[in-house]
């Protein structure tokens, strides 16, 4: 068997199918969160990339209900952890008990065994709480006592912060932002889907949402992601913006290996559900604000200046020209 025989690509008709099967299930996610089909398809994406998300925004704008809607559409089952000051790593990822009948240890697992985890106000939790989720999102494990425990599949976090109220909360460690795919904000609804909230109009109820996919349709839709065709313009472009964050003056940190693989993976999944067989620039400037902005340090002077990473991404990906559509094998499928 040789283990680096070439993968057939995939072809025009089967990413249309991908396509038909994600439409579906984000028109399913959108009838519990009106007004955000960009959000929605994000978030799906991420599911289906294997990564994890991190919602910043104010309370009350539908990122729980985002997530109880994912876990629907994907028939799986959610769990919400509250983080306070005084959460234990234990009440996250479970832990082992001496059961007096049986006279051995049980291991009784914690919250993070479910299909969809939701880590509310994940920053009021002390950093050693907090730290208990890499591991988890890294491996889609958990060890406890010297065991290793695996999480069921499809296996999604979706952390939650409020960047109004910082009082009484710990920042979030580069290792931990990381560790999420990428960073999406809800916003305020816009005034027709506001107005049809309040009425209650066309509202479902997240968990009465009908599964639109399961654990074996997501690996297919992954493995037929890892056939999609990426030309060498195209990382060569991910690799000059990416070099361009780590030489920025206004940057103390840039973006790693492990964030342009992130991007590489993910431009595969979106170009997927999009109805393509073949990634493009748009795909990797669609995604650099979710995927990478999180991910990058300010230098002390442009934090106090008022600039964000998002900013200094913007300005690079101004700066940085794209393959265009004449490049031999650019945005053309092979």
């Amino acid at each position: 068997m040789n283990l680096h025989a070439p993968v057939a690509p995939l072809s025009p008709d089967e990413a249309a199918v991908h396509a038909d099967a994600f439409d579906s299930m984000a028109s399913s996610v959108e009838t519990a969160l009106l007004g955000k089909t960009e959000v929605v398809r994000l978030a799906l994406v991420a599911l289906l990339s294997q990564g994890h998300l991190l919602l910043e925004d104010v309370p009350g704008t539908g990122k729980t209900t985002l997530a109880r809607a994912i876990a629907s559409t994907v028939d799986g089952v959610w769990r919400r952890v509250q983080f306070t000051p005084d959460l234990l790593p234990s009440d996250v990822t479970g832990v082992t008990v001496f059961n007096q009948a049986t006279r051995e240890f049980e291991f009784h697992p914690g919250p993070v065994f479910a299909n969809v985890v939701i880590a509310d106000e994940i920053n009021r939790a002390s950093p050693k709480t907090q730290s208990a989720l890499l591991e988890v999102m890294e491996e889609a494990a958990v060890t406890v006592d010297g065991v290793r425990h695996s999480v069921p599949m499809p296996f999604l976090v979706v952390a939650t912060q409020n960047p109004v109220e910082m009082s009484g909360t710990y920042r979030l460690p580069e290792a931990q932002l990381d560790r999420f795919l990428m960073r999406l904000t809800v916003g305020y609804a816009d005034p027709a889907a506001e107005l049809a909230i309040i009425r209650g109009d066309r509202i479902v109820s997240p968990d009465a949402l009908t599964a639109h996919t399961d654990a074996e349709r997501m690996g297919r839709v992954r493995r037929d992601a890892g056939r999609v065709h990426v030309d060498d313009a195209v990382y060569e472009y991910v690799l000059r913006l990416a070099r361009a964050t780590r030489a920025h003056s206004a940057l103390s940190v840039g973006l790693s290996t492990r964030a342009t693989v992130a991007m590489a993976h993910t431009a595969r999944t979106l170009a997927l559900v999009s109805g393509r067989p073949y990634a493009t620039p748009e795909d990797v400037k669609t995604l650099a604000r979710p995927v990478w902005a999180h991910r990058l340090v300010l230098s002390p002077e442009a934090s106090v200046g008022g600039r964000t990473g998002v900013d200094v991404l913007d300005e690079i990906l101004e700066a940085t020209p794209a393959p265009q559509p004449g490049h031999p094998g650019a945005t053309a499928a092979r």
